[in-house]
């Protein structure tokens, strides 16, 4: 019998001991589901959750503008010699042939042919002017990054570069990260990397030296700006504590927009020259060459969509939780009886979705809500149909209001109560639900009997352990 409770309180121990050391890695960030079906003491009805498309190969939905316009080899044919190789000029450009074409196009194709694809600038014959080129990337869409930025260059990495944001459609731009081989010389700054920075400065703009260097790395074709670095910042080295980042996300615009973008802007301000002086009876050696640009992300959606479709050259959010518009910004129009809310990644792991609710509420919630000024109509009552349903454990009350949980609060239970607390939902637990009080007693005695068992049964120690 001993032996038996012995074994029995051993496997409780290591199934509590596993639940406490559980990591919450990436299973936590998928907010891939809007809603389900859940039974409760109504019967059959929808559990409303935050909702985001899975993260993909956003290049394969954007539009791409050179500028100028005539900026790309070819028109006229052109010979480019090896940059370390001032003899070695068997690099042929032509437009009208397609084997030896180098079009935009070839920056987003499929890599791993032979011989490698690559888009092409015309050469520097214009030296000592500078050699500018502005690579623009239109989504036409808010686009929210989950990776790194990565360029590959086939003709020896830019000595100066800047990458831009825009986040009102290429109305205007801001700067995401400085590349020069000499930061102080070419822009005033003083070089840094991402590791330098903090959970307090990863807003700042930084100049890089990292990627800048000459042909003599002849096999360092890419240049970076760290998405995951600087996420890292908030859910660790190997992005397990992604509880905190969504966290930050969800209470901090300012770090959200960071990372959200309707364009991308390269500006290439100085091809790579190979360490030397510039050989200006050579100017061939000199042009920009990219075989590969790789942005992931994925589509705004304000955490009411779990997908976006691409359609007649346009992305656009399919809206849950009754809202509409390309971002789900906005509540559909039967669909207004409370303020339009961004979904809310808190409390984790589900959030809260924040549904748009029916504008013909009943008289007993126009009361509590007098500010939505809702006309007259056919009323409805909490309670009457899947959208009006108590949220997050409230109870309905005689279909006229909910009793919520302690921790939440709002018409229908859908605001987590930190939201209202001084500091908000930013916690430790970054919304998680702590120990109530009530199970605090049953976990002890649970403790207290697992104890004293496994004090007497010497075998059961390595479980502990």
């Amino acid at each position: 019998m001993r032996f038996h409770l012995a074994l029995t309180l051993q496997a409780l121990w290591t199934g509590v001991c596993q639940a406490a050391m559980q990591h919450y890695p990436a299973a936590w960030g998928h907010y891939d589901v809007c809603k389900s079906q859940v039974y409760s003491e109504e019967g059959l009805t929808w559990d409303y959750m935050a909702c985001q498309p899975e993260a993909a190969d956003m290049t394969q939905y954007l539009k791409v503008t050179l500028d100028p316009p005539n900026i790309t080899c070819g028109d006229p044919p052109e010979t480019y010699c090896a940059l370390e190789n001032p003899y070695m000029c068997n690099n042929e450009c032509d437009a009208t042939t397609d084997e030896l074409a180098h079009p935009p196009e070839l920056m987003f194709d499929t890599e791993g042919r032979n011989p490698t694809t690559f888009w092409q600038s015309t050469s520097w014959k214009k030296y000592p002017k500078a050699l500018l080129v502005n690579i623009t990337l239109s989504w036409n869409k808010t686009i929210e990054l989950t990776d790194d930025i990565v360029l590959t260059f086939e003709s020896g990495r830019p000595e100066q570069m800047v990458l831009e944001k825009s986040l009102d459609y290429g109305r205007s731009w801001q700067p995401y990260q400085f590349y020069a081989t000499d930061c102080l010389d070419a822009f005033t700054m003083e070089p840094k990397t991402v590791q330098d920075l903090t959970q307090h400065t990863l807003l700042d703009i930084i100049c890089t030296e990292d990627y800048s260097r000459g042909y003599v790395w002849k096999n360092d074709k890419t240049v970076r700006f760290e998405i995951k670095d600087r996420f890292a910042l908030f859910a660790g080295p190997r992005l397990h504590n992604m509880a905190s980042l969504y966290g930050q996300l969800d209470t901090t615009k300012n770090l959200r927009d960071f990372f959200t973008i309707t364009d991308l802007r390269v500006r290439l301000l100085r091809p790579a020259t190979g360490a030397t002086m510039v050989d200006e009876n050579n100017l061939s050696r000199y042009f920009y060459a990219i075989s590969d640009i790789k942005v992931q992300g994925r589509c705004k959606c304000n955490l009411h969509a779990n997908s976006c479709v691409y359609d007649k050259e346009k992305l656009s959010c399919e809206c849950e939780h009754n809202t509409t518009g390309p971002d789900c910004g906005r509540c559909k129009k039967s669909y207004q009886g409370r303020a339009w809310s961004a979904g809310s990644y808190l409390p984790i792991p589900k959030g809260t979705a924040n549904t748009c609710i029916p504008s013909n509420i009943g008289p007993v919630i126009r009361q509590n809500v007098s500010s939505l000024g809702v006309a007259n109509r056919k009323e409805a009552r909490v309670c009457d149909n899947e959208l009006l349903r108590c949220q997050n454990g409230g109870v309905c009350v005689n279909n006229v209001r909910c009793s919520c949980p302690s921790d939440y609060s709002g018409l229908l239970c859908e605001n987590p109560r930190c939201e209202s607390e001084l500091g908000g939902c930013r916690g430790p637990d970054s919304g998680q639900a702590p120990l109530t009080p009530a199970s605090l007693p049953g976990l002890l005695l649970l403790l207290l009997l697992l104890g004293s068992a496994l004090l007497r049964e010497a075998s059961c120690w390595p479980a502990l352990l």
